[in-house]
């Protein structure tokens, strides 16, 4: 097979492994509800957490970051170079997104990100994990902790070392998660987004 067409099995592929909406589907069978109809409207980890609660919000993390890793996989199997792994990544990312099975509406991609990176920068990935870990902690609005581990990433790439080719798609993933959060920055200017919080309900 040539590599053309190795490359374009791939994309379809992991286009469609990024199809796949865990959150869709806890909502189904726990609420039989649709996820994207309440609280953000995204079919994400922190929209699930948020209206179905902490398990199935890490059960959704989980998955959303799996799907990503497997997707890379099979680009590094499919292709055999760590550019393969990571056109195979970003499909999964775009699927996750714009999933056709869910007419193009999906979640918002860093959970799907940070698959990818682990998979193919560890290393990167713990940096970017901490980070955004902090930012969270220290403001409470998950999605600035988001955006800043975006931003950062490619910035990262292209100071290891990566090709530009990597760090080219690197910032289109960037992009792409500034334009899927660009709501959440308008109310991050505005100071009316949402800030997570870390305090038990009374009564549980």
């Amino acid at each position: 097979m040539s590599v053309f067409l190795r490359y374009l099995l791939v994309i379809v592929i992991s286009y469609f492994i990024g199809n796949f909406a865990p959150s869709y589907f806890i909502g189904k069978i726990t609420k039989n509800i649709d996820i994207r109809d309440y609280g953000s409207g995204n079919a994400g980890a922190t929209n699930t957490f948020r209206v179905l609660g902490a398990a199935a919000g890490v059960i959704v993390l989980i998955c959303d970051v799996l799907k990503s890793m497997l997707a890379v996989h099979a680009g590094l199997w499919l292709i055999g170079t760590q550019l393969g792994g990571m056109v195979a990544g970003g499909m999964a990312v775009i699927g996750h997104n714009w999933p056709v099975m869910l007419r193009f509406k999906g979640g918002k991609g860093i959970a799907s990100s940070l698959g990818l990176v682990l998979a193919l920068f560890p290393q990167i990935g713990l940096i970017l994990i901490a980070v955004g870990v902090i930012v969270i902690l220290i403001t409470r609005y998950v999605s600035l902790g988001s955006i800043t581990a975006v931003i950062l990433c490619p910035i990262l790439l292209v100071i290891f070392g990566y090709s530009w080719e990597i760090c080219l798609i690197a910032g289109i993933l960037a992009g792409m998660a500034l334009l899927r959060h660009r709501d959440n920055i308008i109310r991050l200017k505005q100071g009316t987004e949402n800030r997570i919080s870390f305090r038990r309900k009374a009564g549980r």
